[in-house]
């Protein structure tokens, strides 16, 4: 898609982008007329759900808990505007019980996996080229069972740094939502359970998929942020 000054402006690619709040912002961006590649570790879903958002959308397979396939996965992507980072794995992991193996696959996904797609496509970032990380609100407000996701999340907060580094002038944001009321997991959990972290804002309100989306936007679009980690929770812990 070209660009009003005749450079090319890339596509959006939403990594994880076949459900949830990856899904919301894919959808935001094919909308507005965007070039759209969402990526799920299914390929039949991937592709079913990219006809689903419609306009210029494409399903791609990609499983980051395998980081060695991921260049093959995206070897058919072209120039990349905007690269989104929205594939985690949902994981309680007391300590008391620990289960190696699923810890391994959520470190893989969003720390390995996060890299090397940002390795595979870095050549292929326009020179305005943004890029989200998402992580999540249990790096600071951890609970039992978080011993791996809010580790892996606050390792977000150091690879944004590090990736905004290395990668200059290449923008890198990083993305910290807190319970997201109407996503796919939460809108299934009964209303006490939204009403008692509902009583923990300082907003008195749980943070929705459009606040998200408009957030994500913000830290793709704006040129001015960078290196940032952005919490999206309404002021949980303030009062």
């Amino acid at each position: 898609m070209a660009r009003r000054d005749g450079r090319d402006s890339g596509c959006v690619v939403v990594v994880g982008g076949t459900s949830g709040l990856g899904r919301d912002l894919a959808g935001h961006y094919a909308g507005r007329g965007r070039d759209v590649v969402v990526t799920g570790r299914d390929p039949g879903r991937a592709e079913a759900v990219a006809a689903e958002i419609g306009g210029r959308t494409t399903g791609v397979a990609v499983d980051l808990a395998q980081p060695g396939g991921v260049a093959e996965a995206l070897a058919g992507i072209g120039l990349v505007g905007h690269l989104v980072l929205a594939a985690f794995v949902r994981d309680v992991n007391r300590v008391a019980d620990y289960q190696i193996d699923r810890a391994v696959s959520l470190v893989t996904v969003k720390l390995v996996g996060y890299t090397e797609v940002v390795h595979t496509l870095r050549s292929r970032l326009v020179p305005d080229a943004s890029i989200l990380l998402f992580g999540g609100g249990s790096k600071d407000r951890p609970f039992p069972g978080s011993a791996t996701v809010s580790t892996v999340n606050a390792g977000v907060v150091g690879l944004v740094n590090v990736l905004a580094a290395e990668l200059a002038p290449v923008r890198v944001n990083a993305l910290h939502p807190g319970i997201v009321a109407d996503s796919p997991f939460w809108a299934r959990q009964p209303a006490e359970v939204h009403e008692t972290y509902r009583a923990r804002t300082a907003t008195g309100r749980l943070t929705t998929m459009a606040d998200v989306t408009d957030a994500a936007v913000f830290l793709l679009e704006n040129p001015a942020v960078n290196a940032v980690n952005l919490n999206l929770n309404g002021g949980t812990g303030l009062l």
